[in-house]
């Protein structure tokens, strides 16, 4: 079993999957890549027996067919070192021995049984539910909502991102109970409608590799797994089992009081204040009075305080709501717009986020805040 490879393109693709590989495996197997040459089509594997990912490529120059696993770390820390060129593996089936040739020497490694490395789970056929969705559509989904998912082993259903396909469209939502965020999408739809909970690490793998991607992404998923087909890789992972919450239900529907400011603007103003603000509470005061809000903090045992005004468009009566300016923060890292509108109730409510142009007329973005109680 022989192919020669590129050391660029092969580190390329074995750095992208390697992102699933633990520190700390079940299975000795799992350090390792898990490779099968059929023809002159190379097949890459690396899996935490949670979360496989699969890489593609094509060869001008193999021989013979065969699976084996080499080690991951030595592989990928041999690979940095060269510069471009051809590599040629040299594959004994019988004793597992592997010999890498480059243009000035010659590496041995000794590989694994391919059978003993874990199979892929099969999608239940009288359980199975498809659809199609753009890669760029699913980035958006993703990134947009990845940074809400909780780290709750108490509660794991909100350690993952709520994916959710209908006629009409294609919802992502993620909370940790403290803020929210809806991502909808008209422009992607299913025949019919479904749902799932992704978890967070094969929601970060797909996030690192979507941008690499063009075209349409197929998504087969089940009760208990899921498959992310694309042109050159494949990520299968386990769901999270349980139901998500109602999320449409904390939505604050009536908010007269309406904010749009300068995203920019009251970012950076956030991110001076809020260093004086209370290491434990991390909370920011926000007053809103005529066209201007004042965001204030302090931190009596220190007795540091701050506050800046910022202006903006504003509708509604005199108020004053407390947040966590690290959330707050993210909120607004996380919104693309020049402009930013807020809506609000009460200081007892949670305040809604919502850029004042969408990057793109077929999206729905929507980011909720519960409020901080204010110390009078």
């Amino acid at each position: 079993m022989k192919f020669v490879v590129s050391s660029t393109e092969l580190l390329g693709h074995l750095q992208a999957i390697s992102r699933v590989i633990s520190s700390k495996n079940s299975l000795p197997i799992l350090d390792n890549f898990l490779f099968n040459l059929s023809g002159n089509d190379l097949e890459i594997t690396a899996s935490d027996l949670e979360s496989t990912l699969i890489t593609r490529m094509k060869l001008e120059n193999a021989d013979g067919d065969g699976i084996i696993a080499l080690p991951a770390k030595i592989l990928l820390e041999t690979l940095r070192e060269f510069s471009v060129q051809p590599l040629a593996f040299d594959i004994n089936p019988g004793t597992l021995a592997v010999e890498i040739s480059s243009e000035n020497g010659k590496f041995n490694v000794m590989g694994q049984n391919g059978i003993d490395f874990p199979a892929l789970p099969a999608i239940k056929k009288e359980k199975k539910f498809s659809f199609g969705i753009n890669a760029d559509v699913l980035l958006a989904g993703i990134t947009k909502t990845l940074f809400a998912t909780a780290d709750d082993e108490l509660r794991p259903v909100m350690g993952g991102i709520f994916i959710e396909a209908s006629e009409s469209n294609i919802t992502f939502v993620a909370s940790d109970a403290h803020k929210l965020v809806r991502y909808q999408r008209a422009d992607a739809n299913a025949d019919s409608s479904a749902s799932f909970i992704l978890p967070k690490k094969p929601a970060s793998l797909l996030k690192n590799i979507l941008p690499k991607e063009e075209g349409g992404v197929s998504v087969e998923f089940d009760d208990k797994n899921a498959f992310f087909s694309l042109n050159d890789y494949k990520v299968v992972c386990r769901l999270v089992e349980g139901n998500y919450p109602n999320y449409n239900s904390v939505i604050p529907k009536n908010n007269p009081r309406k904010i749009t400011i300068d995203r920019v603007e009251f970012y950076n103003t956030l991110k001076r204040v809020s260093v004086f603000s209370n290491q434990a509470s991390n909370l920011v005061k926000l007053q809103l009075k005529g066209n201007q809000v004042v965001v204030s903090a302090q931190d009596i045992d220190f007795s540091i305080s701050a506050y800046e005004r910022v202006k903006c468009q504003y509708e509604g009566d005199e108020i004053e709501i407390g947040f966590k300016s690290v959330f707050l923060l993210e909120i607004l890292a996380n919104i693309g717009s020049q402009d930013v509108m807020i809506e609000l109730a009460d200081p007892t409510r949670a305040g809604l986020f919502l850029p004042a142009e969408p990057e793109n007329e077929s999206e729905d973005l929507l980011m909720l805040l519960m409020p901080m109680m204010i110390n009078t």
